[in-house]
């Protein structure tokens, strides 16, 4: 599920238990999401939130937009705030509707400089809230999708 589009400085936040969008904030002048983020619906991480998703596509969706995707990897990273560290991994998807990324099987497949250029953003959207985001690996699809089913919360 979409939260917050490509291209956008806003983000959102989806509230399960109400069903509702909240404006979370908005980032820095020259800041912005490069590609769709979402969550993975019927998971929940480490920070009590469903699971994040980067949806890697030529696409922009909106926000609740549901959208079949084909996992590719992942990127393993800890997440520190207030002393407290967790991980808080990001999960990559292309959409199955995507012609530009059909060849795009892994995170293998993607420019090195991309997915540098993707854990540089993370690592400054949590700097701006005060959390220090530390990368640790990128994952293949098989070994994300072990770790996806292990935070299933049994809502689906």
């Amino acid at each position: 599920m979409i939260e917050t589009t490509k291209g956008s400085r806003e983000k959102y936040y989806y509230d399960p238990d109400n069903r509702l969008f909240h404006f979370k904030k908005a980032l820095p002048l020259g800041m912005h999401f490069p590609y769709d983020f979402g969550l993975i619906p019927g998971t929940k991480g480490e920070d009590g939130d469903p699971l994040d998703a980067l949806i890697i596509s030529e696409f922009t969706f909106f926000p609740g937009c549901m959208v079949r995707c084909r996992l590719i990897g992942g990127l393993l990273a800890s997440q520190e705030e207030n002393d407290k560290k967790i991980r808080n991994d990001r999960f990559f998807f292309i959409p199955e509707i995507s012609v530009q990324y059909l060849p795009v099987k892994s995170v293998e497949d993607l420019p090195k400089q991309e997915i540098q250029e993707l854990e540089a953003f993370f690592i400054n959207y949590n700097k701006g809230e005060g959390k220090t985001f530390v990368p640790i690996q990128t994952i293949g699809a098989k070994r994300a999708y072990e770790l996806i089913r292990k935070q299933d919360d049994g809502d689906r």
